[in-house]
């Protein structure tokens, strides 16, 4: 283990503020003080590493310099979990990224949050457009959505559905100045559903059978590359294809996956404590990791 693990906050009762309804995980806002910014405070579904693998996740984007939220591991009352801390702040309030497509692009149905094909990269990239009259803010946003999909692909994220991105507007005088919000929720990712060990998919198999590749390949995300698709494409082939068709907003985190290498993933997911998270966890995220990111540097000259 590494001589720094990360830290583990201790939320007490009296912190606790408001019960968040969405998603379909238990949570709850909480502050320490008056004055400090609110954190969401997760219980991960029972039987799976959702807490490490956000954090893991947010060290990860910090390592590739991509806007994220900020991640720690907290435990309330006994419980482990993750803690996020609010970017919707300072008067900024976040639009999630079903109701900008509801708005701009027609005939979108923001209430079906699961197996919508309509959730597509170029309506996502379309909305975007539309939301952000500038041509250079809408090329920014674009840009660090493409990079929130990279992120996606090195972690094997299957869950960036229309709820888990969007944008945060502030009025200022008569006008309303956005930005495209910090990458957030990645609870699925890592293999953080896998167990160690059991009779049907598990990490040692997998591992033992040298199937990470295939697991990285299969796994169906939650945005569609085409509307008559059945399903979601993996992460990792929706930046394969998404890379060709968009060069210029993808090449900018691409090239910055030369900063992680095998032994700085190690350290980073090393640095969850001990107890939290298994040496086959930590063994099955890294080689996942590995495979993703030497597929996503062929992609770039």
């Amino acid at each position: 283990m590494p001589d720094s693990a990360y830290s583990v906050f201790e939320i007490q009762p009296e912190w606790v503020r408001v019960l968040e309804g969405m998603g379909s995980k238990e949570k709850f806002w909480y502050r320490a003080q008056e004055g400090e910014p609110e954190w969401l405070f997760k219980f991960p579904q029972p039987n799976t590493g959702q807490h490490w693998a956000e954090k893991i996740a947010a060290e990860l984007a910090a390592c590739l310099d991509i806007l994220h939220a900020k991640v720690e591991l907290a435990v309330f009352q006994g419980h482990r979990g993750s803690a996020t801390e609010s970017f919707a702040r300072d008067g900024r309030n976040l639009f999630h990224g079903n109701q900008i497509l509801a708005g701009k692009v027609l005939g979108y149905d923001p209430a079906r949050k699961f197996r919508q094909p309509d959730h597509t990269l170029e309506n996502v990239f379309l909305a975007l457009e539309r939301l952000f009259v500038r041509a250079e803010a809408a090329e920014q946003a674009k840009t660090w959505f493409a990079s929130y999909l990279v992120l996606d692909a090195v972690i094997a994220n299957t869950d960036r559905h229309h709820e888990n991105w969007g944008v945060l507007r502030k009025q200022v005088g008569e006008r309303w100045q956005g930005m495209l919000a910090p990458t957030f929720d990645h609870a699925s990712s890592l293999g953080r559903e896998l167990l160690d060990q059991s009779e049907g998919k598990c990490r040692r198999l997998i591992l033992r059978e040298n199937r990470v590749s295939a697991y990285a390949e299969k796994a169906p995300g939650a945005i569609y590359w085409a509307q008559s698709d059945k399903r979601g494409i993996s992460p990792l082939e929706l930046v394969r294809r998404a890379a060709a068709a968009h060069p210029r907003l993808f090449r900018p985190a691409l090239e910055k996956l030369d900063r992680l290498d095998k032994v700085k993933a190690a350290g980073i997911i090393a640095r969850v404590p001990e107890d939290w998270m298994s040496d086959l966890a930590r063994d099955f995220a890294l080689e996942l990791v590995c495979y993703n990111v030497e597929q996503l540097k062929r992609l770039t000259p």
